[in-house]
């Protein structure tokens, strides 16, 4: 009788399977770029670009304002520092971007639990910045929201798409369940724009989806009901809109923000000849848009919002033709977070919505949060990826029979 032994590989075998895995590899690596949606990565890129370039002119203003006398940042100090982050950040985008769509859906689960785990723990041994605790310190300082939002929509997207399986399971309840887990530990921070931001990523998700018009409006409604009561109940929401109406320290950054961005007039003062800059509270950060109008022009404010505008219409444009349901919200969620970001972004610096605290994604400086944007990017082009010749082909067959006579 044969005595079962383990199958160790000879020599020529070992040497074949590792030369075999670069092959493997490059071959995945040309599927992947056949795949993935090289306009919209183009746009990204060109908009970190931008972004380096942004943080540049902001950074002697915060470099300045951060020294001391025992330590000289220097002027060009956030610069440097962005641009290693910015490199991390492209790395984990096009890591992420080339993960299967089913483990960029089991990734989103685990790093879900993972942040909602990290959100429990904020307000507890969370660091406080600027009057908000929610920054954890786990050896390297990170923000847990930021991190949520882009696993927020995949989990979103997964739990309406049983509705596939089994139209009868209340996918809106329960998605609605988890905004409603989200919210309440992002206000015990308190973190009103991050709110804001999640409710709309649901609201349009399960719009979507196919929910009534009747229930949109009843939401609407409710939600119009609960920002009164934020502002009866809630120190910081009412601050941020008394300020917003005027008066208050945030009303005086917000407006000195609107001032700085149209000191520039068209064509801006030039590379570090601004000066209003050095006011502003964060403008590396926060107001890193109102930098931009100074230093370069509204002509180059109105070319930020346009690749703004053509990285959301792309993907939209990439969905028209897509017929999963679970691609479909995913894609929109990750979008809606993205672009919805900036939006609140550059009407703060427009003086036309309350003082936020929200970074302009892929602009401003910033360490986890560049990251937290790459990989909500990653995770778009991940879930969006497929292959051209099969949808050419679908395409065909369903022109061709559309064109078919009707008997």
């Amino acid at each position: 009788m044969n005595s079962a032994r383990p199958y160790i590989p000879r020599m020529g075998e070992r040497a074949a399977a590792r030369h075999s895995f670069p092959q493997n590899r490059k071959t995945y690596v040309k599927i992947w770029w056949r795949e993935v949606d090289r306009v919209l990565i183009g746009l990204v890129l060109a908009l970190m670009a931008i972004g380096s370039v942004a943080v540049a002119a902001a950074s002697p203003a915060s470099a300045r304002r951060l020294s001391t006398a025992h330590a000289d940042l220097g002027d060009l100090y956030f610069f440097w520092l962005h641009l290693r982050w910015q490199a991390l950040a492209i790395a984990v985008m096009l890591c992420v971007s080339m993960i299967p769509r089913e483990w960029a859906r089991r990734l989103s689960i685990l790093l879900g639990a993972a942040m909602l785990v990290a959100l429990v723990l904020v307000p507890f041994i969370g660091v406080e910045v600027n009057g908000a605790r929610r920054w954890l310190n786990l050896g390297i300082g990170f923000q847990p929201s930021e991190f949520l939002k882009p696993a927020f929509a995949i989990i979103t997207a997964w739990i309406l798409s049983w509705r596939i399986r089994d139209p009868n399971l209340p996918v809106i309840y329960i998605s609605g369940a988890l905004l409603g887990l989200v919210a309440a530990f992002m206000m015990m921070q308190p973190n009103l724009g991050d709110t804001i931001l999640f409710v709309g990523c649901w609201l349009v998700m399960v719009m979507l989806a196919g929910l009534p018009l009747q229930r949109i409006v009843w939401l609407m409604g409710a939600g119009v009901g609960l920002l009164a009561t934020a502002y009866l109940f809630y120190d910081n929401a009412r601050h941020r809109i008394d300020a917003f109406l005027g008066g208050g320290t945030a009303f005086d950054q917000v407006d000195l923000a609107r001032r700085t961005l149209m000191a520039g007039g068209w064509t801006g003062t030039g590379l570090w000849l601004g000066t209003r800059k050095m006011s502003l509270p964060e403008a590396h950060t926060d107001y890193i848009f109102s930098v931009i109008g100074e230093e370069f022009g509204l002509l180059v404010c109105g070319v930020v919002v346009l690749v703004y505008l053509a990285i959301v219409l792309r993907v939209l444009i990439r969905l028209v033709e897509e017929d999963d349901l679970f691609t479909i919200l995913a894609a929109t969620g990750l979008i809606t977070l993205f672009g919805g970001q900036a939006f609140i972004n550059i009407l703060v610096n427009l003086q036309l919505f309350p003082s936020k605290g929200m970074t302009l994604p892929l602009v401003s400086y910033g360490g986890s949060s560049t990251i937290a944007q790459c990989f909500t990017i990653g995770l778009l082009l991940a879930v969006t990826r497929r292959n051209p010749f099969l949808t050419r082909a679908k395409f065909s067959l369903r022109a061709a029979m559309e064109k078919r006579p009707v008997a």
